[in-house]
């Protein structure tokens, strides 16, 4: 977290709540315990053992006044979550950039039931680089390269090549064959994904998302697809492939959601983030990334 008075620990960031302008309280425990009231003696002992600090860093007792708009800072303990039972291989190591084969199942970043069994978590306990933040995101049930940016300072122009569409992307995806569609193919859509809503939709109006598709082998009725993103909505491949009336192998969201089962990791989603290519913005050379995985083909 940019700014955070406290530092990363076990891999994880501080977290941070709030304190609203509307409410009438007069000191930051009190606010805490009318917050949250089921977890009082939790907020009390993390108080009293000098667990919470201001944005400032100083530490807030029970008697430090209540800053509205302001921000307090304490660590969490995560709830146990089930291990992601594979390995994230390092394609490449220096100075600015960690670049990761990152397996399927383990999410990029901590979000919803998955905080510690994530990519940058683990990364940054096992390289010792608590600094370490993804330039972009691969979701968790896409395998394959992922780049990182090892200092603070380096982040602004490389998260901005992926932001500016700089950065050439290829995947592989497996998925059935249909012999009234000829490759390569363009697919375009307008794709609106909804906050709190798991899955995203295709809708009429102005495309706002684009893949280049292309069958690079097929035999008993699979193909081996390679899959040019040129804009990068959420879920825009599987959505993309799932149109065409061939959804990715293991896709358990499009065309139908099913629910997975916690634990499972029988089926993975057959999509690879099997390259990636850029202008590096400090050095100015090209740099180059390929995967070393491979799909269930």
């Amino acid at each position: 977290m940019a700014g955070a008075p406290l530092p990363v620990r076990n891999g994880l960031g501080p977290d941070r709540i709030r304190m609203p302008a509307d409410l009438d309280t007069k000191t930051v425990a009190d606010f805490l315990l009318r917050t949250y009231p089921d977890d009082s003696a939790h907020w009390l002992t993390l108080i009293d053992s000098g667990g919470v600090v201001d944005e400032h860093g100083r530490v807030v007792d029970r008697r430090t006044r209540y800053s509205p708009t302001r921000f307090v800072y304490f660590y969490r303990n995560p709830a146990p979550e089930i291990p992601v039972p594979f390995d994230i291989d390092i394609l490449h190591h220096d100075d600015r950039l960690v670049v990761v084969d990152k397996p399927h199942f383990l999410a990029t970043i901590p979000r919803g039931a998955h905080i510690t069994e994530t990519a940058v978590v683990r990364l940054r306990k096992a390289l010792d680089l608590p600094e370490l933040t993804p330039a972009h995101r691969l979701d968790r049930m896409t395998a394959g390269v992922l780049v990182f940016l090892v200092r603070r300072e380096d982040r602004r122009p490389y998260q901005e090549l992926f932001v500016s569409r700089q950065v050439t992307k290829e995947y592989e995806a497996l998925a059935g064959t249909a012999s009234a569609l000829t490759f390569p193919r363009t697919v375009r859509s307008r794709i609106v994904k909804e906050h709190g809503v798991m899955t995203a939709t295709e809708e009429p109006g102005e495309p706002n998302s684009e893949t280049v598709i292309d069958l690079l082998e097929s035999r008993n009725g699979r193909g081996r697809y390679r899959l040019l993103p040129r804009t990068g909505r959420t879920h825009q491949l599987r959505l993309h492939m799932s149109s065409l009336g061939l959804p990715i192998e293991g896709d358990n969201y499009y065309p139908t959601f099913r629910r997975s089962v916690p634990g499972d990791f029988s089926s993975p989603l057959q999509l690879l983030a099997r390259a990636i290519e850029f202008i590096d913005p400090v050095s100015g050379g090209v740099r180059q990334f390929e995967s070393r995985r491979t799909l269930g083909w």
